[in-house]
C-alpha cells in the first residue's frame, strides 16, 4: 500500500500548530473531524481518502474535483487552489486550525 504523503502546506500547518488543539491528535476527543473549507464559496467538506470514506487527518486526494488545481499522471492530487483553506468541523460548524486551537485551549483552562 502506498504511504499516504501530504503537501508542504499542510506539513507546514501541522508543524506550527503541533502540540496544540490545531492538529487531529489533539482535538478528536472533542469531536472535531479534519475537513475543508472554500472561502470562496463557503462550501466545507469533510476530509476523505480517495476512495470516499472519511479521514482522520487532512488529505486532499477526496476533495471535490472542483477544488483541484493539478492532478500528477496517475491521478493523484497534487495541488488544490488557493482558496481553499484547512480546518476541522465540529457538531456542523467549520473551525480553522487556530480556531480549534483556541477552542481546545479555553477548554482546558475551564476543566
Amino acid at each position: 500500500m502506498k504511504a499516504l504523503q501530504q503537501p508542504a502546506f499542510l506539513k507546514q500547518e501541522n508543524q506550527r500548530f503541533a502540540g496544540t488543539g490545531g492538529v487531529s491528535e489533539n482535538n478528536r476527543q472533542a469531536f472535531f473531524v479534519p475537513a475543508f473549507k472554500n472561502a470562496l464559496t463557503g462550501e466545507v467538506a469533510l476530509s476523505r481518502f480517495r476512495d470516499g470514506r472519511i479521514a482522520p487527518c487532512h488529505l486532499i486526494d477526496g476533495l471535490p474535483d472542483e477544488w483541484i488545481a493539478d492532478r500528477d499522471g496517475s491521478g493523484q492530487v497534487t495541488d488544490i487552489k488557493s482558496s481553499i483553506i484547512s480546518g476541522f468541523v465540529r457538531l456542523g460548524r467549520f473551525f480553522t486550525r487556530q480556531e480549534a486551537c483556541d477552542y481546545m485551549e479555553l477548554c482546558s483552562k475551564a476543566s
